[in-house]
């Protein structure tokens, strides 16, 4: 089965290049519809529509930015395209008016939160996957990031930074049955001190706070509480490569491993992904496939037998306050 939300999501912050103000909605769309972005100061027309797809992803500086057919844009999608990956939302228009996304806490439990709290509904449609069929892998330098086949998604990153709040760090995980919303969701974007001076100089990182950002000095960590985990800085990796993958378009089966991977490296490995003959094949999930899935059982819903009730808003909220 299909998901999208049961009401409408809204969000409210600043870009964090931009550093403009930003809101984003993120409405119920119908099944077979995917995940598009509409920059609603634009006007109106299918010009100012921009889907979620590997296909329109530009090269941009420190993010991710998807460009539609005749030129709109919208940048920084990544932790917002992570959070619906998360929560299993197949579906959905997400309304924003302005170049780039809200930045919140610099994670995606904002957008998780707010997620569960607008609730999902299940459609009968049957959930189509993108199965790897045999390994793909880019380079860059001495990073590189993999595809191979495996029955649901998989993660391995592993990063090396010489300042020591950071270091050597590496995680494996099984992104199944919420797996997302307990270990990832909210661990946030990460950066040096040297770094921040260097992109607001140039016009970048212009809404970063140390309330949005983890900033690193050396050993210390500058922003106020430390981190929310030892390992924030690869899961925050983590997060990242789960948002550039469902660019994808579709749920993947498969296993990720990302060694000093990164948003232009990710979506790289789709491109060869897509452009190899052979690498991969549609598939419809069964529903015991589906339990197996992303966001399979973060709400309860959309359970193995025929069951496609919406999510009341009082278990959606009730679901929301255990995970903030």
């Amino acid at each position: 089965m299909q998901a999208t939300l049961a009401t409408s999501a809204r969000f409210t912050g600043v870009g964090l290049h931009s550093g403009k103000p930003a809101r984003l909605v993120i409405h119920p769309a119908p099944a077979g519809h995917g995940i598009v972005f509409r920059r609603t100061d634009l006007g109106e027309g299918e010009g100012v529509r921009i889907p979620a797809l590997w296909d329109h992803v530009e090269p941009s500086a420190l993010c991710t930015l998807l460009r539609g057919k005749d030129g709109a844009s919208v940048s920084t999608v990544e932790h917002v395209m992570a959070a619906l990956a998360g929560t299993g939302v197949h579906n959905a228009l997400i309304d924003i008016d302005g170049p780039e996304v809200p930045i919140l806490d610099g994670s995606s439990a904002p957008f998780v939160q707010g997620i569960l709290q607008a609730g999902l509904r299940c459609t009968p449609e049957p959930l189509r996957a993108i199965r790897v069929l045999r390994p793909v892998e880019v380079h860059q330098g001495a990073g590189f990031a993999r595809l191979s086949p495996a029955d649901r998604l998989q993660m391995e990153f592993v990063i090396d930074f010489a300042d020591a709040a950071i270091g050597h760090q590496e995680k494996r995980l099984e992104l199944a049955n919420g797996a997302f919303v307990r270990e990832l969701m909210d661990s946030r974007t990460f950066c040096r001190q040297a770094d921040v001076d260097s992109m607001q100089a140039s016009g970048l990182a212009l809404g970063g706070t140390y309330f949005n950002a983890v900033v690193v000095d050396g050993e210390r960590v500058l922003s106020p509480g430390g981190l929310r985990h030892r390992d924030e800085p690869v899961r925050h990796k983590m997060l990242d490569a789960v948002g550039d993958l469902a660019l994808a378009g579709a749920p993947l089966l498969a296993r990720y491993t990302g060694n000093r991977a990164g948003h232009a490296m990710t979506n790289r490995l789709l491109r060869t992904l897509f452009a190899t003959e052979g690498a991969w094949e549609w598939t419809e999930l069964s529903p015991e496939a589906q339990q197996r899935m992303l966001g399979a059982g973060v709400l309860g819903l959309c359970p193995p037998a025929a069951d496609t009730a919406p999510a009341t808003a009082a278990k959606s909220a009730a679901r929301a306050r255990a995970v903030a």
